[in-house]
């Protein structure tokens, strides 16, 4: 009997890669215990929020007695909120943002969910670059739009622009970027970016149907010596921001995410009311109270990056040690070197054998790579080196 439909069965069967390692390492946890299992698979911020949140949620434990404490808000965010975001976002993006222009979304995947419902129509094509944070296709998947993925220039996994451009049809609804890219750590630089912007300019010249470019950010906060972010609304018009405090203030579990529309966009109201309906009608109603108001509290505030950067510079020494060929990741708190031998599955197997869990690239839609989260303690790291230089022994039949 079928009790899922075909496309749901078709993605358990290729269920995430990430997810599956996090399951393989739980039993490997369980058999050899927790210590002894060096986990880089997934991407869970462990660096502890700032010390303002403990005082916000005691301020907060006040609040919540209240009638409507924790009751139903606004489908777009409290307001109070969506002005204190808009302020630091307006700062960020280079732009005149008001709070108007703002949806608070459960997090930046039920942003980029929300988005996708309002503007896809079944057929549509969302383009990223390889490679690309798995759930992509899956989120564009659900409204009948299908993913293209267009592959990044290699060692660096600069944008292919002349390739992107080639791939844009008549179907082409979306260009979802994602800087600091989850899984490689690239910052794309400004003038990239610039790049990106007058290309879409030329193609949504005439255009019934524009062409977004949506940024995908939660990682934007991360970013190390001196690396910057370029803001995008002023690329053009049709641009929109999607970012989250997942990462940025290790709020993970809160789930609160933003959608910002461009002010200069041609009828950038009825997109925030579109964002705002379904936003409501996917389930989603409103993002979470408690969540929404430790965002306020904390809008200016951030985790202490110089723990993740240290940790960036450990897992470059283990590697390079190994012999593993590399880009050093600018921002987020992946890297995603070679696979030595150049089979990302086969690789990934001889690591499980050191205790050592990590990523296929094929998970993220470029085999021969593999992906390494650092958002672990810097020992864990250091401890792995050796078993790091073992595999890759391994695979190259030293």
């Amino acid at each position: 009997m079928d009790v899922v439909t075909r496309q749901i069965r078709s993605e358990m069967e290729g269920a995430s890669w990430i997810r599956r390692m996090f399951d393989a390492g739980l039993e490997l946890k369980q058999r050899i215990g927790a210590d002894n299992v060096f986990d880089f698979s997934l991407g869970n911020p462990d660096v502890p929020p700032p010390p303002a949140a403990a005082a916000a949620l005691r301020g907060l434990a006040e609040q919540i007695t209240a009638p409507m404490g924790l009751g139903y808000c606004p489908n777009a965010g409290l307001p109070s909120v969506r002005v204190a975001l808009a302020r630091r976002l307006a700062a960020e993006q280079q732009a005149p943002v008001e709070a108007r222009h703002l949806v608070l979304t459960c997090g930046a995947a039920g942003g980029l969910v929300t988005f996708f419902r309002a503007v896809l129509e079944p057929g549509d094509e969302v383009l990223c670059f390889a490679p690309y944070f798995v759930e992509y296709g899956a989120y564009a998947g659900h409204f009948g739009g299908v993913l293209r993925a267009v592959p990044s220039k290699v060692p660096d996994f600069t944008p292919d622009l002349a390739a992107l451009e080639a791939a844009i049809g008549p179907r082409a609804r979306v260009v979802l970027v994602n800087s600091p890219n989850n899984p490689t750590g690239r910052i794309y630089d400004a003038a990239t970016m610039r790049a990106l912007g007058a290309l879409l300019s030329r193609v949504n010249q005439g255009r019934e149907r524009p062409v977004f470019l949506v940024s995908d950010e939660p990682y934007r906060r991360l970013a190390y010596g001196g690396a910057e972010v370029a803001p995008i609304l002023p690329l053009t018009p049709f641009s929109l921001v999607v970012g989250s405090f997942s990462k940025s203030l290790s709020l993970a579990g809160e789930r609160v995410g933003y959608l910002l529309v461009n002010p200069a966009m041609p009828d950038a109201q009825v997109l925030v009311d579109a964002l705002t309906l379904t936003n409501r009608t996917l389930g989603f109603v409103n993002a979470p109270v408690v969540g929404q108001r430790l965002v306020e509290a904390l809008v200016d505030e951030s985790v202490d990056v110089a723990v993740y950067d240290r940790r960036r510079r450990a897992m470059a020494e283990a590697l390079t040690g190994a012999g593993i060929a590399f880009h050093l990741p600018e921002g987020a708190f992946y890297f995603f070197p070679e696979a030595p031998g150049g089979d990302d599955q086969a690789f990934v197997r001889l690591l499980l054998e050191e205790n050592i869990l990590a990523v296929p690239g094929r998970g993220f839609g470029m085999p021969g790579y593999v992906r390494l989260t650092f958002c672990v303690d810097e020992q864990v790291i250091r401890r792995a080196a050796p078993g790091f230089a073992r595999a890759a022994r391994k695979a190259r039949g030293a």
